[in-house]
């Protein structure tokens, strides 16, 4: 594939950005969505986020749920492109449920403690906040798989539909993790040892698993930064995503070690199959319509991987698959996803409103 070389052309704006960076001023827009709180507890604060004004209230409310170690302001990267601005301004009522960083009395917490404890919870507080019979649940990566399982494991919740963005299901069809697991079989016993003595995995090498799935960007990104120096909504994107990179979480241990099992092992959630609390908890068994959004330049959640999903909730009366430009964050809130990934996703929640 031929590489092309973008020439900045506009001397004004150059000037300007230039500027804006030496001053240290801000380019992008990084003001949060104002929102107000639902409830907040140990585990979880729950937001509602301010109506549009002079934008109707419309359809079901959305949910919205993010991984961990990654922050929720992923949701709302900054104005002009922000996932949830987009849907404010379509009138939908939109929610989000923020973990909060984790630390070393986190250690216990497991996958069920989020599919069995959290999610059904803020599910259930979302729709009695808001009045409707029920909620969208959407949510990015592993926030996208713990939402599939949560909908398979409690049926009585009051879900409109559920939607994975970037998540992968068959980790076979992850190149990275191939890559990982030489590793793994040559120092795995020291791994589980280390991470349960700092009580899980800490910020920084999370951040820095985020930079190696991407490392082609993070290596030229001086050089993008040139080649777009008039361009400041590029600029001003790149900002945004170092303030995302700047914010991330640790992992609780006990969920990277179950999350560890399942990539370099036993690649269980292609099964469709987990085993959760003492009990099987099966995609089969999801009842509401799904939205499976894969992007088309993700390392982290290749294409394949995610679409593995409509293969496994047979019951679903809806599944559908909708495919984006970007890359792991890029296909939920790139500049590309104005576009794409945001109005796919309000078509299929508008076709499940009613």
């Amino acid at each position: 594939m031929a590489f092309s070389i973008r020439v900045p052309r506009d001397l004004g704006a150059i000037r300007t950005n230039l500027i804006h960076k030496v001053q240290r001023r801000p380019i992008a827009d990084l003001r949060f969505m104002p929102r107000d709180i639902v409830e907040r507890r140990d585990s979880f604060t729950l937001y509602r986020y301010s109506a549009a004004s002079g934008v109707p209230t419309q359809g079901r409310p959305l949910l919205l749920i993010p991984p961990l170690a990654a922050p929720a302001i992923a949701f709302d990267l900054r104005r002009g492109c922000s996932l949830i601005e987009y849907f404010v301004e379509q009138g939908r009522p939109v929610y989000l449920v923020d973990y909060g960083p984790v630390s070393f009395t986190h250690r216990g917490l497991g996958i069920e403690h989020w599919v069995d404890s959290v999610l059904p919870a803020v599910v259930e507080i979302a729709a009695e906040h808001s009045g409707a019979d029920s909620v969208h649940a959407a949510g990015w990566s592993l926030g996208g798989i713990f939402t599939m399982f949560t909908a398979a494991a409690h049926p009585e919740l009051p879900l409109a539909s559920a939607t994975a963005v970037a998540s992968p299901f068959d980790l076979r069809e992850v190149p990275l993790l191939a890559l990982a697991r030489p590793i793994d079989r040559v120092g795995g016993r020291l791994i589980a040892p280390a991470y349960r003595a700092m009580g899980g995995v800490p910020a920084p090498l999370t951040r820095l698993g985020f930079q190696l799935s991407s490392i082609d960007k993070y290596l030229t990104k001086p050089i993008s930064m040139l080649m777009h120096a008039d361009d400041r909504d590029f600029l001003a994107q790149l900002e945004s995503v170092d303030r995302f990179m700047s914010n991330m979480y640790a992992y609780p241990g006990r969920t990277f070690g179950q999350l560890y099992h399942v990539m370099m092992r036993s690649n269980e959630f292609a099964t469709g199959t987990m085993e959760l609390a003492g009990r099987a908890v099966r995609l089969a068994d999801i009842d509401v319509p799904v939205l499976v959004v894969a992007g088309m330049n993700d390392s982290l959640a290749p294409h394949a991987a995610v679409e593995h999903l409509l293969d496994l909730v047979t019951s679903s009366p809806d599944a559908q698959l909708a495919q984006a430009p970007g890359g792991h964050l890029g296909v939920l809130t790139g500049r590309a996803a104005r576009r794409t990934t945001w109005p796919a996703m309000e078509n299929f929640f508008a076709k499940h409103d009613h």
